[in-house]
């Protein structure tokens, strides 16, 4: 049988991620839609409903080189035709839907253009220590992937996948290089709180 694996430990929001979080409730952004905020720096997935409430939060792996642009024709490419600086997880605000990808999984696309998506994490090799990675109290360990997103297996089956099956959601992936008025053209900061900083969000 596995071992089985300490709980993940809470999850703060940095403010970044509560800024970008207060001004998609505010301006309406996500159309109604449940979404996601994603922190690469801090290697964490925050899940909201589409009124702005608090769903679930849970560390994540993420591409293994730092960059907020994907490499042009990269989903186009074979995974062993990726050099590592192309294996980046691009920032910006995605319109996601669940999909199949290679070996007939489902996953929930997140630009299908550039073959990003969020699932599950894969363990098949244990030389990456994937879910080792995901249990450590640093996100510094968590750069490992081609540039999707992978999350544990619980907290996919029981925040993503009910909450997003209805159809279409949105992902904003906060940029680790460019501003946030970069990554998201229509960004405006907002005056009201949001989400206390102090809160810790525990994967469920």
């Amino acid at each position: 049988m596995p071992k089985p694996q300490p709980p993940s430990p809470p999850m703060q929001m940095s403010q970044e991620a509560i800024d970008v979080a207060n001004w998609v409730i505010a301006s309406g952004d996500n159309g109604d839609l449940p979404f996601m905020v994603i922190d690469k720096v801090a290697a964490a997935v925050f899940v909201f409903d589409g009124h702005g409430q608090d769903l679930g939060a849970t560390p994540a792996l993420l591409g293994i080189t730092p960059g907020d642009d994907s490499a042009p024709g990269v989903g186009d490419r074979e995974l062993s035709d990726i050099a590592p600086e192309d294996q980046t997880t691009p920032a910006g605000r995605f319109v996601s839907r669940f999909g199949i990808a290679a070996g007939n999984r489902k996953v929930l696309w997140v630009d299908y253009v550039t073959s990003i998506s969020l699932h599950p994490v894969i363990t098949t090799n244990k030389k990456e220590r994937r879910l080792q990675r995901l249990n450590s109290p640093s996100p510094e360990d968590n750069r490992i992937t081609f540039g999707c997103i992978n999350v544990p297996a619980r907290f996919y089956a029981k925040v993503v996948v009910p909450n997003f099956k209805e159809g279409v959601g949105v992902v904003y992936i906060l940029p680790e290089i460019k501003t946030l008025q970069e990554a998201f053209p229509a960004y405006l900061a907002q005056d009201e709180p949001g989400p206390p900083a102090e809160v810790a969000h525990q994967e469920p």
